[in-house]
């Protein structure tokens, strides 16, 4: 079923359901921002959370976004291997199920610690929608085109991070933040009707790989012996740790430190604009230049923009407007990560698919909560601990990258995988 771009209107069929290019973008882009709605969402509420549960430190409500992702990482290595087993479609179909039911649960919570159970197990049943959106899309595609595919994907799936804060806030005007968790199952509830008539099966019958012991240890050992994919996986676990300490720390920062009130969403918006454009500008360029030039100029700029940052924060407190230019510049470069290098990692590893989008989401959804919930509990009411987090992740990154390609940016792919050896 792997496919290149082209002109054909149908990109996937099992016999019983087959579906075209742009409707299989649309649906895993949507599969896909059950993640993000799950996180943005939250967090006009989060104050009154805290209020309403009796949360007496300003930090611990960031909990309520690391309770969401650590379930999200631990599951991911749950629905890989189930995905390579029994397929795409019914694993996925009970997940979506498990994360309507915990957000209808979680909009009852008595009290925090309630709410945070609640939050893991949706976190759990979001790992689907990761580890198997990936899967789909390597299924079906390969190359750079599913670099470009990955691309548009997750253009249209930050909409969700663009719009979902002024989602919640919108909310808050009108009800309490038991509401926020009746909109994420309503909508979930939609996409997972979309999923069931809609989705075909993807998992090629060759491909299925049996629930032993064995097989699952030589699906890690494929994974974690490649090098490119397993630097590519660590390098962007470090990349996406920056942005969750940003979303653990976005609500103090804006409306603790700037006092920006219901303006919060708009900025929040407009920052998550310019990561949808750079991931439409990197859906154009990434045919013509490849995932490495792109990917790794992207990384340095990254970099680049973090350090001069961290330096005028040392000079005093920072403007508004000052603090929004310069954070708007990271995200744009980390709109030309995110795609290329998940598709950099699952590259080599098409074969085995569902369990490298498994680990892979793992380590990076885990690695990323960790680091980022050390930079949100290390907010002291200045940007400057956000910052410093942005410019040594980027650094640590990028020291991954060069290893992951023997210390040579910017170079062509070349073929870097033997099947039968396991990796270089």
């Amino acid at each position: 079923m792997n496919q290149q771009l082209g002109p054909s209107p149908t990109v996937a069929s099992d016999g019983k359901r087959q579906i075209g290019r742009t409707e299989f973008i649309a649906l895993c882009a949507a599969i896909m921002s059950l993640n993000a709605l799950a996180i943005d969402i939250m967090l006009p509420g989060l104050q009154e959370i805290g209020s309403s549960l009796g949360v007496a430190s300003e930090n611990h409500r960031q909990f309520v976004i690391t309770a969401y992702l650590l379930g999200m990482a631990f599951a991911q290595l749950v629905f890989g291997p189930l995905s390579d087993r029994f397929g795409r479609r019914v694993p996925l179909l009970i997940g979506v199920a498990t994360y309507v039911l915990a957000a209808v649960g979680a909009a009852f919570s008595p009290n925090f610690e309630t709410l945070l159970i609640l939050r893991a197990v949706q976190g759990v049943g979001a790992a689907s929608t990761r580890v198997i959106a990936v899967s789909i899309v390597r299924d079906v595609f390969g190359g750079r085109a599913m670099a470009e595919v990955l691309s548009l994907i997750f253009m249209v799936f930050m909409v969700i991070p663009v719009i979902a804060p002024s989602i919640g806030q919108a909310i808050m005007l009108f009800a309490e933040w038991h509401l926020i968790f009746g909109f994420m199952a309503a909508l979930g509830f939609v996409f997972l009707i979309w999923i069931f008539a809609r989705l075909p099966e993807t998992l090629r019958p060759e491909d299925t790989r049996q629930l032993r012991l064995s097989v699952l240890a030589e699906g890690f050992r494929i994974v974690v012996t490649n090098r490119i994919s397993l630097w590519y996986m660590l390098a962007s676990t470090f990349v996406f740790g920056a942005l969750f300490g940003f979303i653990n720390s976005a609500q103090q920062i804006y409306v603790g430190i700037y006092e920006l009130g219901a303006w919060f969403p708009i900025l929040f918006a407009a920052v998550a604009a310019m990561m949808s454009l750079s991931s439409f500008t990197n859906s154009r360029l990434v045919g013509r230049f490849g995932m490495r030039r792109l990917s790794h100029g992207a990384l340095c700029g990254f970099l680049a923009v973090a350090v001069v940052w961290f330096a005028v924060s040392l000079a005093g407190p920072m403007p508004l407007w000052l603090f929004v230019l310069f954070f708007a510049a990271c995200m744009f470069q980390f709109g030309l990560l995110g795609s290329n290098f998940g598709a950099l990692a699952m590259e080599p590893l098409g074969h085995v698919a569902g369990m490298a989008s498994s680990i892979q989401g793992f380590v990076t959804t885990l690695g990323g909560a960790l680091l980022g919930a050390f930079i949100g509990q290390s907010f002291n009411g200045t940007v400057q601990p956000l910052i410093a987090g942005f410019a040594v992740l980027g650094f640590v990154s990028l020291i991954l990258v060069l290893i992951a390609e023997k210390g040579k940016l910017f170079q062509a792919g070349t073929k870097h995988f033997d099947p039968a050896a396991g990796g270089h």
